[in-house]
């Protein structure tokens, strides 16, 4: 592995960890509740984590990882772009958006105590916003650099050897 390839993906790795902080300390501590899609946003930074991690210890697979990488932050984007669009309207929220975090059982008569004792948060409602964005919007932003970065990385594979 190049020293450049190491380098960005420490810091995407790093960046995934800060990342993931940063959405549980406003989940946790600043007490904003996050909907369904914003939880799956979640899943790339995860995601990246466990790829360059089993990368960097085993030292193989490299352009394998790179590929993956890219699927989830790809995977990232669509996602977040979709949220983007719920939020401003340009979507209706899908059944993804009412789904209840802790389904388990389905039946009639838990759905309805989960009714009674649960308020679900809407994918179009924006509960925390930086800099006047909301976090889906960022999300977007950052999303599509990491894929770039991923997409040249994987370009210039072959010359960087």
């Amino acid at each position: 592995m190049t020293k450049k390839n190491k380098l960005v993906l420490n810091s995407i790795l790093i960046f995934s960890i800060l990342s993931l902080s940063i959405a549980y300390f406003i989940q946790f501590v600043l007490k904003h509740e996050p909907c369904n899609l914003c939880l799956i946003e979640r899943y790339p930074y995860l995601g990246s984590i466990i790829a360059i991690s089993f990368l960097f210890s085993v030292n193989k697979f490299e352009k394998t990882i790179f590929y993956v990488l890219l699927l989830l932050f790809i995977f990232g984007t669509l996602v977040s772009i979709y949220h983007v669009g719920i939020e401003q309207g340009f979507f209706k929220e899908s059944f993804i958006c009412n789904l209840e975090k802790n389904s388990g059982n389905l039946s009639k008569e838990n759905l309805l105590k989960q009714l009674e004792k649960t308020t679900l948060i809407s994918c179009k409602d924006v509960t925390f916003r930086f800099l006047g964005l909301s976090l889906a919007t960022i999300n977007t932003i950052i999303s599509f650099i990491l894929s770039s970065i991923m997409f040249l990385l994987i370009k210039n594979y072959d010359q960087n050897k």
